[in-house]
């Protein structure tokens, strides 16, 4: 009779295995688990080799994956047909030790940022870049690429768009897998340098908008007096321009998986939604800020669209309606801002935030409220993360700063890696093999002569998101028969889809994947030459990319990552 041997376990030897849980490590506290649901704490359990099946788990293995959410009645205790019991068959019980990941944890749609602001940044000549001459590990942490366009070079004349140096930045990004956070910006009163500054330097909305009859006024820039045009926020041929660039930036963007979110920049210093610093200017009332998210949301059908930080009250509440999601850019410096973002997070979207200023700045705050801002500490940092349940978050405001910052406080932030946004970690596996012969009296019947030889296995596995935020996309579960090299032989079970926004931070879930491992070359009735057989679990952002043969892009937080991005379950 041919045998497996799993996971170096020979001739169904009994072996006592640990299985060690989730301890929480770099984790901040979540609210939501069902504890009934978690096993972490399964203590040693014994790997069991016998001459009849224990349990209906084991005659229940070949039935179809199927996924059980927050259940505390394992899957395994199901019932199922009987199995003859004059049927000499083989149990192998297995569970599997598992630690998380030692150090920092990227993944995609979630993280870290630093302002990437052309394709320079990836050049070794730039000493902050990745591959400069700091060595500037904050890198490590980076996951998605962030900065401002300006509107008049997308769009120099009217109907007329010049996307080239954009998709050049986004491509760069896409080869070291990160996306872009987009924003496109109208003005810049940074950089009016005095009362003579020529227009195009810092009022970045077309020349043909003007043109066309839009109006502008002269406003005063409040930290240094000088003066400077400003366009008429609420001028309908500007509103009107602002709309069509809208709907141009959609038709070449909405979709586009390089194109992480996009913030509505349409109005005020930088675009966002205020004219606090421009003596002279005034922001639209909300029922024209209100109609220009309703166009937004009319144009944009899939990729993720962000009211910036000054968008408040029925503003944002009408976002929220819309499935416009909210960023701040007033944390650690300004009290309860990340609390603001709470509105977002229970509307179940990713809340998005920056800090006041750059580190460096922040260090030296007085922390006199009201009339100052706060100092940066690493506990204001860890509870602005926390409370606003953080999906996104700009690491510093600059490549110079993020590289002091990290160099500074690169524990803490390896940490926080794994607390920002979702962050995936199996808390207890446990693998059920049976192999022998005919599997019931009737087969035994009909076919005599003839012993099954393939082995019927059922992995149940717990997961938990022990992250702030849930997983904002469609991610799916695959579990493979690999090889000692981390080689898939087959898929055990079939792949299961994770819907976008029901994994909830805090929550566990119990997943089962059962089928046959195939005999074709992956065992021999000759014990010394039996292959060792594996269990690997992958997350993938597609059913296509898995059965393309691509490697995972999302990583479990666990030790036994292979190079390929697969986690190894180990003994």
């Amino acid at each position: 009779m041919k045998r497996f041997a799993l996971l170096g376990v020979l001739a169904f030897a009994a072996v006592g295995i640990v299985a060690c849980g989730d301890d929480g490590n770099g984790a901040a506290p979540v609210s939501g688990e069902n504890s009934s649901s978690s096993v972490a704490e399964s203590s040693a359990t014994v790997v069991e080799s016998s001459s009849s099946i224990s349990s209906a788990a084991e005659s229940s293995a070949a039935m179809s994956s199927s996924v059980v959410a927050n259940s505390s009645s394992s899957v395994a205790q199901s019932s199922s047909a009987e199995i003859s019991s004059s049927t000499s068959v083989d149990t192998l019980r297995i569970t599997y030790a598992l630690k998380p990941f030692d150090g920092p944890l990227a993944n995609p749609h979630k993280g870290f940022t630093v302002p990437t602001e052309g394709t320079w940044v990836f050049v070794p000549e730039f000493e902050y870049g990745p591959y400069g001459s700091l060595n500037n590990r904050a890198w490590d942490l980076v996951t998605y690429g962030s900065g401002y366009q300006k509107w008049n070079k997308l769009n120099p004349a009217k109907d007329v768009y010049d996307w080239t140096e954009l998709d050049k930045l986004l491509d760069a990004l896409a080869e070291h897998n990160m996306g872009y956070a987009l924003r496109v910006l109208p003005y810049s009163p940074s950089f009016v340098k005095g009362n003579d500054a020529p227009e195009e330097d810092y009022d970045w909305t077309p020349k043909f908008v003007y043109e066309s009859g839009a109006k502008k006024i002269t406003a005063t820039v409040q930290w240094n007096g000088y003066r400077a045009t400003v366009p008429v926020w609420d001028d309908p041929v500007y509103l009107q321009a602002a709309k069509d660039f809208g709907t141009a930036l959609a038709k070449k963007y909405d979709g586009d998986p390089r194109i992480e979110y996009i913030d509505i920049r349409s109005f005020g210093e930088w675009g966002e939604w205020h004219a606090s610093h421009l003596n002279g200017s005034e922001m639209p009332s909300e029922a024209v800020q209100i109609e220009m998210l309703d166009h937004y949301a009319s144009v944009f059908k899939k990729t993720l669209l962000v009211l910036p930080s000054s968008g408040m009250g029925n503003v944002y509440t009408h976002a929220l309606s819309l499935g416009i999601t909210k960023r701040d850019d007033g944390f650690i410096s300004i009290p309860g801002r990340p609390d603001s973002l709470v509105r977002a997070y229970e509307a179940n979207l990713p809340t998005i935030a920056e800090n006041q200023a750059g580190y460096a700045t922040m260090l030296n705050n007085n922390d006199i409220i009201p009339g100052g801002y706060l100092k940066w500490t690493p506990q204001r940092w860890v509870d602005a993360i926390t409370t606003a349940h953080l999906t996104y978050y700009v690491l510093d405001q600059d490549s110079d700063e993020g590289y002091k910052f990290y160099k500074e406080n690169k524990a803490l932030a390896d940490s926080m890696s794994k607390v920002i946004g979702y962050n995936f970690r199996v808390v207890s596996a446990e693998l059920v093999s049976v192999t022998g012969g005919a599997r019931n009296a009737a087969e035994n019947a009909a076919n005599a002569s003839i012993a099954s030889t393939a082995a019927t296995s059922m992995l149940n596995i717990t997961v938990k998101n022990t992250g702030v935020a849930p997983c904002f996309f469609d991610v799916y579960l695959v579990a493979e028969f690999v090889d000692s090299t981390g080689t898939a032989l087959a898929q055990l079970g079939k792949t299961l889809r994770i819907p976008k926004g029901t994994f909830k931070d805090g929550m566990s879930q119990k997943f089962s994947f059962s089928g046959n491992l195939p005999a074709d070359g992956t065992a021999s009735s000759d014990a010394s030459a039996q292959t060792t057989i594996r269990i690997a679990l992958s997350l993938y952002e597609s059913e296509d990319a898995f059965k393309n043969g691509k490697n995972p892009t999302v990583r479990f937080d666990n030790d036994g990552l292979l190079q390929n991005a697969k986690l190894l379950l180990k003994e």
